[in-house]
């Protein structure tokens, strides 16, 4: 019997049905080929590339290699997902009699574990890019991984577009050399450009191997369901955080077996999970809370009682967007927009998460113009309108990191690992120049640090190899390793040393002793800071602080802006053709009344006097990254007409601009100031795109290893370090401007933060559509939200911002 035959008798003894994809993926697998696995979550891809490894196994169960060593290495973009991966292949090697380990390896592994695995890896090893670099930075892993037969990249979708995808196409390119039979896979969600995403997986294996792109073909049935607010709010304003929606929320939850709940960021996940239990005390043991910064302990037993079928919900952030198979869950609750097509996509198939069971998701407005964007997320997935995801090209802050973790296991020779960078889809385009540049700043620091010895790593022995010979730095490097960087965090414990989670250090130096604030789903009060760990106790008090953590906002995909300016119109053309739609009818007609709702081919701009000043609203609806360079060029492009000033308000639907002086709007549209000529060089005049740059060179300098971020429990504060990564960028500009990373950083503020290509597209549009300007007497239903964004940067108490808004909605209207 066959290999393929013998795991075709397993499923059916499981009563479980064989896909074609699942087939195809097996055959093309034997055949020795790379590929790429599209197919929906929920519908047993795991299996499609897992029992693909296991076959190859069991076809050469003679063959001795094939039972020592390390075969397989799984990547997985998070620690939930590699638990279930785990688990999967682990009962599937007891039930087909394959002796085999599974392991995995990730930053919650215990020492003991890693110690074990560093003596001899188990045949299957899950884990994460950063943990497969420090495999890398150990002596000796070309013995190590010499049986290694494939790496399968789980989730492609999400580690594409991040330097986490960067890191993982140099160590595939490494293995590739020590392994010339290694086959790579991915697996994916399907995106926008699926294509590019095989082409930055493989390298230039694309061109000159055989690869093969298995889609799986299953419709996956959502049912998208919006809950409407009982007022529909005529002014709406971003700040509920969606909580007046709550007692909508609690029905859906009781009819449910179990219900995730997923917010946008942290803070809304702590709020909403307090205001549950306030709201409903009976639910108290029935419901948990999951966010990426709760310890792994709460995690784990959160994840195993949703197994158990233990809770009613889990209110959640993306900590389990992905591939976890729950299959208790039955429901799905989005609060506010996910702002993306594919996140919608991915959260929706949490419930139902088996092949040929139906997605229930319930989209609950935070205001009312979200409701919009709930019609147009259903629009848009009946459509298959998916985002792509813009890989990171020429990352020469992760390949510096990537030499030196090189240096520091078994060396490296340039002539040797230079054709291997070169076959990667992020540095194929990396000259000869560019990369005698970067060995002499790992050498030596590069022309402006060479005068110091401890930017000086890599040392060149007699053979030409280079390594890294000082244990300092090789252990400073180690724990510097990857590409996420984020706030500094606290460890927040109680006084008997019990761990709780982490809080970003700006706002626990931020809490006096005595201040209470809400974390994990408790109420504690602070103690005292003690190095990088804040003491807590628990506390009686009913309120507290809900602590923010930064970089949690997501703007606006371009997929979900051009549906979006479609259902606006459709508004007014087609009011009855979705419940949503209908809903809107009075926020609708009043802005018809008191400016114009934009049809297809129409660019609305709104004016009004107020005792702050002359307002000018423009709606480009294109996400909050797109408008921040626009405002600030059309802004600029009106200055060259007279001198003013502005300031700027912004969302996700459009943006202001607030003078002191009468804005020469009608002069400055004869001037065509939405061309996409010059765009460039205006976003660098008008945007402080150094300022942009230089916060971004943070980043850049902690994971290039240019700044420390400090030993375990001494870690640097943040001030510190963005001080350290300023005094380079400045040392750079001053002095080697054409140092690569100074000219990383601005690349990055383009393509990433401003969304240059994608405003390039915006401006073209609205070049070629009618610009139509309406003068307002009062603020319509559009301008209203920016109005309160600016508030909201007033930095307002929140119960005074309430008050303010309160008041002027009610002058308004």
């Amino acid at each position: 019997m066959t290999a393929l035959q013998q795991i075709e008798n397993w499923f059916s003894t499981k009563k479980w049905k064989v896909f074609p994809f699942q087939k195809q993926t097996w055959k093309a697998y034997l055949k020795g080929k790379d590929g790429m696995l599209n197919a929906p979550t929920g519908s047993g891809k795991t299996y499609a590339v897992g029992l693909a490894i296991l076959a190859e196994f069991m076809g050469n169960r003679d063959v001795h290699d094939h039972q020592t060593g390390i075969q397989a290495i799984w990547i997985t973009p998070i620690r939930a997902l590699a638990k279930e991966i785990e688990f999967s292949l682990s009962a599937a090697c007891a039930e087909l009699d394959i002796p085999w380990e599974v392991e995995k390896r990730t930053g919650d592994t215990t020492a003991a574990q890693r110690a074990k695995q560093k003596k001899k890896l188990p045949q299957i090893l899950i884990t994460t890019p950063e943990s497969l670099q420090l495999l890398l930075a150990s002596k000796g892993y070309q013995k190590q991984f010499r049986s290694l037969k494939c790496i399968v990249n789980d989730e492609w979708h999400e580690l594409l577009g991040t330097k986490r995808a960067v890191q993982m196409e140099l160590a595939q390119s490494r293995l590739k050399r020590v392994c010339p039979k290694l086959k790579i896979w991915g697996i994916s969600a399907t995106i926008g450009n699926m294509e590019e995403g095989i082409e930055v997986l493989l390298g230039d294996d694309f061109q000159h191997r055989n690869h093969e792109l298995v889609i799986a073909n299953i419709k996956k049935k959502i049912d998208l369901e919006t809950l409407i607010p009982e007022e529909v709010e005529k002014f709406p304003w971003a700040g509920h955080l969606g909580i007046r929606m709550l007692k909508q929320v609690v029905p859906v939850i009781r009819k449910s077996k179990t219900t995730l709940i997923f917010t946008n960021t942290r803070s809304q996940c702590e709020i909403w999970y307090q205001r549950l239990l306030e709201e409903e005390p009976d639910l108290a043991g029935q419901i948990a809370m999951h966010h990426g910064s709760i310890g792994k302990e709460i995690r784990e037993w959160v994840e195993d009682a949703l197994h158990e079928e233990k809770l009613k919900a889990v209110v959640c952030t993306s900590s389990l967007d992905l591939g976890v198979d729950f299959r208790p869950v039955e429901t799905i609750v989005q609060i506010g927009s996910p702002k993306g097509v594919a996140r919608f996509l991915q959260r929706a198939g949490r419930s139902g998460h088996q092949p040929g069971a139906t997605s229930k998701i319930y989209f609950v407005p935070t205001h009312s113009l979200e409701i919009i964007e709930s019609a147009a997320l259903g629009q848009a997935m009946k459509e298959d309108l998916l985002e792509r995801r813009i890989p990171y090209l020429r990352s020469f802050d992760v390949l510096i990191q990537y030499l030196v973790t090189l240096a520091i296991s078994d060396g490296f020779k340039p002539e040797e690992i230079y054709p291997e960078i070169k076959s990667t889809f992020s540095y194929v385009s990396i000259s000869a120049q560019e990369w005698s540049w970067v060995l002499q700043f790992i050498v030596n620091g590069g022309n402006s640090l060479d005068n110091y010895d401890e930017y000086k790593k890599v040392i060149i022995d007699e053979e030409g190899v280079y390594r890294v010979a000082d244990r300092t730095i090789a252990t400073r490097h180690r724990l510097s390793m990857g590409t996420i960087v984020s706030e500094p965090d606290i460890k927040v414990t109680f006084m008997s040393g019990k761990y709780i989670g982490t809080i970003e250090e700006y706002f626990m130096a931020s809490l006096k002793p005595g201040a209470v604030f809400t974390f994990a789903g408790r109420n504690l009060e602070f103690i005292q800071l003690k190095g990088t760990n804040g003491i807590v106790k628990l506390s009686n008090e009913k309120n507290g602080r809900v602590p923010s953590w930064k970089g949690s906002r997501m703007p606006l995909s371009s997929q979900l802006s051009a549906m979006l300016r479609t259902k606006i119109m459709e508004c007014q053309a087609k009011p009855d053709s979705q419940i949503e739609l209908q809903s809107m009818a009075p926020l609708i007609q009043m802005q018809a009344e008191r400016s114009h709702v934009p049809q297809l081919n129409e660019f609305l701009i709104e004016t009004f006097e107020s005792k702050e000043g002359y307002h000018a609203y423009f709606y480009p609806f294109e996400g909050r990254f797109v408008h921040e360079g626009m405002a600030a060029v059309i802004g600029y492009r009106i200055s060259l007409l007279q001198p003013i000033s502005f300031s700027i308000a912004l969302n996700d639907y459009g943006f202001e601009l607030l003078s002191d002086q009468p804005i020469p709007l009608a002069q400055a549209l004869d001037n065509n100031i939405f061309t996409a000529d010059h765009l460039i060089d205006d976003i660098q005049a008008s945007v402080n795109s150094t300022e942009m740059a230089r916060r971004k060179f943070r980043d850049i300098a902690s994971i290039s290893g240019l700044v420390f971020r400090g030993f375990p429990g001494k870690n640097k504060k943040s001030k510190h370090i963005q001080a350290s990564s300023q005094l380079f960028f400045d040392v750079f500009a001053d002095y080697e401007k054409l140092n690569l990373l100074y000219l990383q950083a601005f690349e990055e503020v383009m393509e990433f933060q401003l969304e240059e290509a994608r405003m390039q597209e915006a401006m073209k549009r609205i070049a070629n559509q009618t610009i139509v300007v309406k003068h307002l007497k009062k603020p319509s239903p559009f301008s209203f939200p920016i109005m309160v964004d600016r508030l909201n940067r007033e930095k307002l108490s929140s119960e005074k911002l309430e008050n303010k808004i309160r008041k002027m909605k009610l002058e308004f209207e």
